[in-house]
């Protein structure tokens, strides 16, 4: 069946498909940096995780205390904290933000770039035209890096396949307008799940080695929660607390929290199921008082492939389900919950993996762990292995106690570009968690801090190569990119 589509008498230097964590901040980057950009986003409004699935606080990336993550994370910080929906705590954490906030925030910092966004609107597929041959620039300049990089003989640079043999001339999407395809120079895959790439033919993994995704989980808040109290119970029961304005507790089985014992107690009474103590944490959020966010429910360990569409239904239901129930512990045996409501439950899933490309480089976890650093940097990292797995428990790093490179408090590795670049295509980026790298990689790099980062290298680059090289992104100066992210605020 032929599909049938209109075709946009507009055309734009770069499309962002996903307006999500990476997403947005690419469109934003690339507009600043001189590009006609439109995003186009699912939803009703940008951030993606951050703001959709509501994951917050930011997770903490540092490096001797120090924020790895600069550019315009720090500008996206600075107008949060501006408007009352951001806030440090008294330990230097700048993370906490408040996800309703800062969708208008991302929504202003592009428009006011001068970008444009189609939202309610879905990618239906890329359409390709062929190149026939590599990008003689990107061959060379890969060729360069493999001469002189120490991992020069490492079959991950896959020096004999070509970068490239396709090239995408539109994307299709799907609104009320019906099916409309629409043209650019570059295109960005910032929908987390490599849509685009896959639909160009992108090789790709998925999964761990069994094929299972780390578990995904939809967030909710508790509204109507009296801070006061609740901070004085944790506080007597082994979870100490800064203050209201800064709450966090958890519970995991067996990880020795003082909050097991209330969960077991729970199970006993037919409040929640077993798998309900599998992971519970809960964050304050600024700029909504007597209100927490938490980060669960996990969804129930057979649905975890976010990129199925009957698995990620069911998930929703699955997990609202689970939301009743924590509601119901909340109230029964947190002091402080016992008049508290359901405020918000996030729209979208909580996905953590779902498909990684096959990119120019593919990151390890040994590149992690030996902190390895590489010419053509443009992210630094150092959170830690953080797998979620459906398989029970998780594989965490969290403890910096080891003795690889990794556990210093002063380490770092860093991100490649190559790792945006997937094989296969020559006008194609992929920022974000789809990016190339391994299973347990991913689960390190995959925080929004990290996004933000990886989404703003590739709204330049993008930029660059619809302006100066008929979109091909691997005849992007590497090293110019480098300086130009250090010219605005960033460590590369």
């Amino acid at each position: 069946m032929t599909l049938s589509y209109t075709t946009s008498q507009r055309t734009w230097d770069v499309i962002v498909a996903g307006g999500g964590t990476a997403g947005a901040i690419a469109g934003i980057a690339a507009a600043r940096a001189g590009a006609s950009v439109l995003v186009v986003e699912a939803q009703g409004s940008l951030g993606g995780t951050g703001t959709n699935a509501w994951v917050t606080p930011l997770m903490r990336n540092v490096s001797d205390g120090q924020n790895l993550n600069r550019g315009l994370t720090d500008e996206l910080k600075r107008r949060l904290h501006g408007r009352g929906d951001g806030a440090t705590d008294v330990g230097g954490n700048d993370n906490w933000f408040n996800p309703e906030g800062l969708k208008f925030v991302l929504e202003q910092m592009l428009l006011e770039a001068g970008g444009e966004v189609l939202y309610h609107t879905q990618v239906v597929k890329p359409l390709l035209t062929e190149s026939g041959r590599p990008q003689a620039a990107g061959q060379k300049m890969i060729e360069e890096l493999n001469a002189t990089s120490v991992f020069s003989h490492d079959p991950r640079f896959t020096r004999h396949a070509p970068l490239a043999t396709s090239r995408i001339s539109a994307l299709v999407i799907h609104n009320k307008g019906g099916l409309q395809a629409l043209r650019a120079a570059v295109f960005i895959d910032a929908t987390g799940d490599a849509d685009v790439a896959a639909g160009a033919g992108v090789p790709f993994h998925a999964g761990d080695e069994d094929g299972l995704h780390q578990a995904m989980s939809l967030r909710f808040t508790l509204a109507g929660v009296d801070t006061a109290r609740l901070m004085a119970f944790l506080c007597e029961n082994g979870q100490g607390q800064e203050s209201p304005e800064f709450l966090h507790f958890w519970m995991v089985w067996g990880r020795k929290s003082t909050l097991e014992p209330l969960f077991r107690q729970a199970v006993t009474d037919g409040v929640l199921l077993e798998r309900d103590g599998d992971y519970f944490q809960a964050f304050s959020v600024p700029g909504r008082p007597g209100e927490l966010s938490f980060n669960c429910p996990r969804i129930r360990a057979d649905l975890n492939d976010g990129a199925d569409p009957w698995q990620l239904s069911a998930a929703q239901t699955d997990g609202r389900a689970a939301i009743e129930r924590l509601t119901a512990f909340c109230r029964k045996y947190l002091p402080g919950c016992e008049s508290a409501f359901i405020g918000v439950v996030a729209p979208m899933v909580g996905i953590r993996e779902t498909r990684r490309i096959v990119g120019d480089y593919t990151l390890t976890v040994e590149d992690i762990l030996d902190c390895r650093k590489f010419p053509d940097s443009i992210c630094r990292n150092h959170y830690p292995v953080d797998i979620h797995s459906v398989k029970g428990g998780a594989k965490l790093l969290h403890e910096r106690d080891g003795e690889a490179a990794y556990f210093a408090r002063d380490a770092w590795h860093e991100i490649p570009f190559r790792c945006l670049v997937p094989r296969g295509v020559t006008n194609l980026l992929v920022p974000g968690r789809a990016a190339s790298s391994t299973f347990e990689a991913q689960s390190s790099i995959r925080v929004q801090q990290n996004c933000h980062t990886m989404g703003e290298a590739a709204g330049i680059a993008a930029t660059w190569a619809a302006k100066r090289h008929a979109g091909e992104v691997r005849a992007v100066d590497v090293t110019a990119l480098q300086t130009e992210m250090r010219r605005l605020g960033g460590l590369v």
